[in-house]
Formats: C-alpha cells, sequence, structure tokens
C-alpha cells in the first residue's frame, strides 16, 4: 500500500498512474471555468477521473474525479474496493499504536514559486452549481496549529472566493477548526492557517477523518504518513506559523479575522442540495505559492465526496462496531445517503437483540449519521436492492424500530433544525434462530465457460 514508494505521492504522480492505466480522461477542447467546466466533469461523474487541458483564461490544467470511483481509488491504495475501508482503518490503528510524525522543511514543490502579488483570481477555481454564489475552493486542505496546544489540525471546509485577497469560509459544528477559531477570537486574535490545493489521497483521507478516529489532542496528518508509508513532509508558511503540504500544487496562506463576518453561500453541498447563504467567517490571503507547472484540483459534489466521506465513516464505525459487536461482517456507508448519513451493518447473528445493540454503537462512529440499517450476512450491504428487499420481508415494524428523538446531526441535512433531528435505526435481520420461512431461493452453481452462448 505504500503509497511513497509506488510514486502516488502527489497529485501528479497520481495522475501518471492513471495515465498509464487508461483510467484517465482528457478534454482537450478549451473550457470556461465557469458552469462549462463543472457541467462536462458531471457527464462523467463515477467513471475515468477527468483532466481539462485547456481552461480559458488560465495556464494550468484543472484535475477532477480523483476520489468518485471506488473500485480506482482501491486501486490507487492497492487493494480491493470492498477491502479499502479495511485498509483505513488499519492505517488509523498503525498510526494510534504508533505515531509517524510529518516532517517541516523549508522548501518543497509547494513553494517553488511565491507570487508577487496575492491574487486568488488568477487560479483557475471553477464556478461549480448554477446557483454558487461564486467560485469556490472545495479540496484545500486547511492546516492550523490550536491556539492554547499548538496541536496541528488538518480539514477540508467550502472557500467561497470574495476577492484577490479574501475569502469566505463555512466552518461547521464540532469540527477542530472552528473550535480553535472561537478560542482565537476570543482573544481578539487572528487565527493563522494555510491551504494547500492539490493533494494526494493519502493526505486528504487524513484531513477528514472523523472526530472519533482523531481527538483534537492528536495530529491526524499523521495518518497521511501511515498510508504513505514514510514521514509526510510539510513546508514552512511564509508569513505565519502554520505548515502546508510540501508536495501540494497550491499553498494560499491567511488568517481568519476575529469578529469579522461576511456573507457566504449558496454552494452546491454533499446533500445534492444548496447549502444556504449566511454570514459566516472571512480569511485574508497574504501569500501564495505554487509548483512551476500546478495543476488545480477541485471536487465535484457528489460520489466524490460521498466516497470519501463514507470510507472514512466506514473505517471507523467498523473498528467501533468490531470492538463492540460480535459477528459485524460488513459496513457500508451508501451513495444513497450522501456518504454518511445511513449506515449499512451486516452481522451473522448469533442472538436476539444484537442488530439493536449495533444500531445504537454504529451512530456513536459519527454524528452526522442519521439511519442505521443492520442485515444478517447473506444481504451484499453495497446492493442498494439486497437492503431493501431485507427491510421489505425482514424489517419487524413492531419490534426493530429504534427512534432517537432530538439527538445531533448534521447542520447541512436539511431534515434537521440547526443540526438537531430525530435519528432511525432499523433492524432488518431475521429472527434467531431463523425459521424456515426465510430461506432464501438458491440456484444451481454452473461454470459458464463450459457453454458455448451468443449474444453475450
Amino acid at each position: 500500500m505504500d503509497l511513497a514508494a509506488r510514486n502516488l505521492a502527489d497529485l501528479q504522480g497520481v495522475i501518471d498512474f492513471l495515465d498509464r492505466n487508461d483510467q484517465l480522461i482528457r478534454v482537450k477542447n478549451p473550457v470556461d471555468s465557469k458552469f462549462e467546466l463543472a457541467g462536462v466533469a458531471k457527464r462523467f461523474e463515477g467513471q475515468k477521473p477527468v483532466l481539462f487541458e485547456k481552461v480559458k483564461g488560465y495556464k494550468a490544467p484543472v484535475f477532477i474525479g480523483m476520489l468518485w470511483n471506488r473500485e480506482l481509488l482501491a486501486r490507487i491504495f492497492d487493494t480491493t474496493s470492498e477491502k479499502l475501508p479495511l485498509v483505513i482503518a488499519a492505517a488509523v490503528g498503525g498510526w494510534q499504536r504508533e505515531p509517524k510524525e510529518p516532517v517541516v522543511v523549508d522548501k518543497g514543490p509547494a513553494n517553488e514559486v511565491v507570487e508577487r502579488t496575492v491574487d486568488l483570481t488568477k487560479l483557475p477555481i471553477p464556478w461549480h452549481a448554477l446557483k454558487d454564489g461564486a467560485r469556490y475552493i472545495d479540496s484545500g486542505v486547511f492546516i492550523a496549529n490550536d491556539p492554547d496546544t499548538g496541536v496541528r489540525n488538518a480539514s477540508i471546509h467550502r472557500c467561497m472566493v470574495k476577492g484577490k485577497d479574501k475569502l469566505a469560509i463555512l466552518l461547521d459544528m464540532s469540527r477542530h477548526l472552528r473550535d480553535y477559531y472561537q478560542r482565537a477570537e476570543a482573544k481578539g486574535k487572528p487565527l493563522p492557517l494555510t491551504i494547500s490545493v492539490g493533494v494526494d489521497p493519502a493526505v486528504y483521507m487524513a484531513a477528514i477523518i472523523p472526530p472519533s478516529g482523531a481527538p483534537m489532542e492528536t495530529d491526524e496528518l499523521g495518518i497521511a504518513s501511515e498510508l504513505l508509508g514514510e514521514p509526510l513532509k510539510l513546508i514552512k508558511a511564509k508569513t505565519n506559523a502554520a505548515s502546508a503540504i510540501a508536495n501540494a500544487q497550491y499553498v494560499i496562506e491567511g488568517e481568519l479575522l476575529p469578529k469579522v463576518r461576511e456573507w457566504e453561500g449558496p454552494f452546491a453541498e454533499v446533500t445534492g442540495y444548496y447549502g444556504l447563504k449566511g454570514k459566516r467567517w472571512v480569511i485574508k490571503v497574504k501569500a501564495i505559492t505554487r509548483r512551476k507547472e500546478p495543476i488545480y484540483h477541485t471536487i465535484l459534489a457528489g460520489k466524490e465526496i460521498w466516497n470519501s466521506v463514507g470510507l472514512l465513516a466506514e473505517a471507523s464505525a467498523w473498528r467501533l462496531l468490531t470492538g463492540l459487536i460480535p459477528g459485524v461482517t460488513g459496513v457500508h456507508f451508501s451513495h444513497g445517503g450522501c456518504g454518511f448519513y445511513h449506515c449499512i451493518v451486516r452481522i451473522k447473528k448469533t442472538r436476539e437483540g444484537i442488530g439493536k445493540n449495533a444500531i445504537l454503537v454504529a451512530f456513536s462512529a459519527l454524528p452526522a449519521i442519521k439511519m442505521v440499517t443492520v442485515v444478517d450476512d447473506d444481504v451484499d450491504i453495497y446492493n442498494p436492492e439486497e437492503v431493501e428487499w431485507a427491510m421489505a420481508t425482514r424489517l419487524n415494524a413492531e419490534k426493530g424500530l429504534v427512534v432517537i428523538k432530538d439527538a445531533v446531526g448534521h447542520e447541512l441535512n436539511p431534515s434537521t433544525q440547526g443540526g438537531i433531528g430525530t435519528k432511525i435505526g432499523f433492524d432488518a435481520t431475521c429472527p434467531y434462530p431463523r425459521e424456515e420461512r426465510y430461506e432464501r431461493i438458491q440456484a444451481k452453481q454452473v461454470d459458464l465457460s463450459k457453454y458455448q452462448i451468443e449474444g453475450i
């Protein structure tokens, strides 16, 4: 899996890997970064990633889709789609037992060029959905230090371009960066930070690890070191005490201003709805550095986010469930559940009631989870038809429902009120011991290679 040894420790290496394996779509025509680029990308969502070689008005190409194909992402991590969350979970566990700390150096590819003037409009930042409020940076890894302890935090947030040197950011509730900012603001001080745009998959995965996997007192970038197989390299910022990803394509340096709010939004969010406009936090940009020949990386709201957050949620839920619930054989966060609202758990049932226990444990893996469905080990949890079939034929609504009212959820889910809503669990398992009426139909197993068949 060691990504560094396989030359996958930066975005260029990933693009080269995709190209060598015929897994890259190249768009040769010039495209407009306002709506057109995202519109073309949407037609390929879930297939091969796309490299837009010519973006009107800009020198740098734009790459999209690194995360929207789970099978392809598994190939990058040298595993299978089903085992990918287990690989991530193992890396988190390895980091927790024996952390591999990142190393900070003075120079790296990400600061080969220091822009003479700060001008965000020179970056090919796309305008994604038709009702978005502006251009958005949506794949940047934010790095800041705890204002009290100095512990480093990495996270990803949506960031609206407000001008040449100004960004507006949404700081979700319960995020570590928001906690850092609130404590800095209480002292009347800005919070220094960097935004690394165009990072490798290991860094991206580390930056979206749920709090249950990386508490506030830990530096989750060590998880990237675990996945890379060597210490992650960081570079010192030019204008503040924060650090940035050495192999990034661009680094934006700035500070979150205290007591300042400006309008931000709407933005096409993970939910499939627009995140609404509101008065939100402001970043003053102080410097921009980049590679000599950078490739701008952006994310399309949808399968990319569902895959990435789903994988990390699966890894977190897997570690919790297998530690507390006997017989768990699989965990999946469905695309229909936006990658982290619906958790599906597969168990080999050994006693009655264990399904409800699994529901309660699964809810603790991630506050955003709204629904948990537990099924037997003969159900394919990656097939929505199979899961629905289990719910339709095995769920006893009188006994199998778990309802939790007024619980903390995800504030971007429109079914909540300010992030507070009702969670529901479905125990769609057969009664234990399984009765004859629940025996599944089976057909004879045959080897099609022994038959002469036309028209396939």
